[in-house]
């Protein structure tokens, strides 16, 4: 949880706020942009290159936005990237496939941001445990990356949501039942089950 608690932190930190997701996002993106220079690098093995494929990695990170200059900083100091190797080794992913479990983060944090983009778009009445299992479900399709992506994206969602009922209503128990309800539609999707499930009558076919 160490790396995912920076991530919000700093989110919060350069006031992207509600925008986290995007911020994770692209924290992902730039943190795949440097390791695919760093394989680049290893795989030209060209003398005297190192220093450009440190910049590329950090310019191509950076071009993602405050996330990926954020991952760049990080994984230039390589905290970032032993934060990633530790948690795909936990998962027992190989050496060989990390930077597929990755992209797979990647992907699966799109998926949830997605889902909480149509979930504000759409508006509709009792439709929040349908977008968050269904986002779960998309970003767990992509694999073990994704489906570490949105366990983390979901715990640190409710455990946000408790500081901010803190400060809110004076009390961080405030909407507990309903944060169980949240978690128990995002295991839901996350183990594979249709979050149509929890689909609200009515509730426009495009999402």
């Amino acid at each position: 949880m160490k790396l995912f608690t920076g991530l919000i932190f700093c989110s919060l930190a350069l006031g992207v706020s509600s925008q986290w997701y995007a911020f994770f996002g692209e924290a992902a993106q730039g943190a795949w942009d440097m390791m695919r220079a760093y394989s680049d690098m290893r795989e030209a093995n060209y003398k005297n290159s190192d220093k450009y494929f440190h910049a590329r990695g950090n310019y191509d990170a950076a071009q993602r936005g405050p996330g990926g200059v954020w991952a760049a900083e990080k994984i230039s100091r390589m905290k970032l990237f032993l934060g990633i190797l530790l948690g795909s080794l936990v998962l027992g992913v190989s050496s060989q496939s990390w930077l597929t479990f990755l992209r797979e983060a990647g992907q699966g944090t799109r998926d949830m941001m997605r889902a909480y983009s149509d979930m504000r778009e759409a508006n509709y009445k009792n439709s929040d445990k349908y977008f968050h299992a269904r986002g779960n479900y998309d970003a767990a399709k992509r694999g073990p990356g994704g489906a570490w992506a949105a366990e983390k994206i979901s715990n640190a969602r409710e455990n946000l949501q408790r500081v901010t009922d803190f400060f809110k209503y004076g009390d961080s128990s405030h909407g507990v039942e309903d944060s169980k309800a949240d978690q128990a539609a995002n295991e839901w999707g996350r183990s594979g089950k249709d979050p149509n499930h929890f689909r609200p009558p009515g509730l426009p076919d495009k999402y």
